[in-house]
């Protein structure tokens, strides 16, 4: 992991990352700073895009809206502010049911959906930290996508507002959207070479 080139401090907020050249990509997780560097391959925008077109034309007319990276998710802790919050996050694909939530340039507070799909240089921040977070902040459906091995796991909120055990799907099968009833992705569409 390698720190911004400006004022090293031991935890940033969102106010300390408004400041940063907008030519760079960076997450703040729990006040640690993560470089998004290097940009996503061409098989990671083909999953993405895939994603899109299934989501996308089901949530027309709704309120929800999908949203993809880069969009800054802001996921304050109770006793954090917008500027003050340590967790600031640009998931791959969001999905906001709550209009209230964007505001203007973000999103603040828990999206409905949250979809990251892995690389090499992410992966473990996915699934760790990430996870952590998604689940501290009570996003209620969080799907880690890997385009390697070809699944999707999908990890659920439950009453005690925690992820259980992640159901898990591969390619060729469909998954549907827990949050989104009606909602299925088929991941033969998703994960098929082009």
């Amino acid at each position: 992991m390698s720190e911004p080139a400006y004022e090293i401090k031991p935890i940033y907020t969102y106010a300390d990352y408004l400041t940063w050249p907008d030519e760079e990509r960076w997450e703040i997780i729990d006040g640690v700073a993560y470089d998004m560097s290097p940009s996503p391959t061409l098989r990671h925008q083909a999953i993405l895009w895939q994603l899109v077109l299934q989501v996308g034309p089901f949530l027309e007319g709704s309120l929800c809206q999908p949203f993809t990276a880069p969009v800054d998710v802001v996921l304050p802790k109770a006793s954090e502010d917008v500027t003050t919050a340590t967790t600031v996050v640009q998931p791959d694909l969001l999905v906001v049911c709550d209009p209230e939530k964007l505001q203007g340039s973000h999103c603040v507070g828990a999206p409905m959906l949250v979809i990251e799909i892995l690389s090499p240089a992410t992966s473990k921040k996915d699934l760790r930290e990430k996870l952590h977070a998604y689940e501290g902040a009570g996003v209620p459906e969080y799907w880690v996508v890997s385009p390697t091995e070809k699944w999707v796991q999908i990890y659920t909120l439950g009453p005690d507002g925690r992820y259980g055990a992640p159901a898990a799907f591969g390619d060729g099968e469909e998954a549907a959207v827990g949050v989104l009833p009606g909602l299925v992705i088929d991941l033969g569409r998703v994960f098929a070479e082009r």
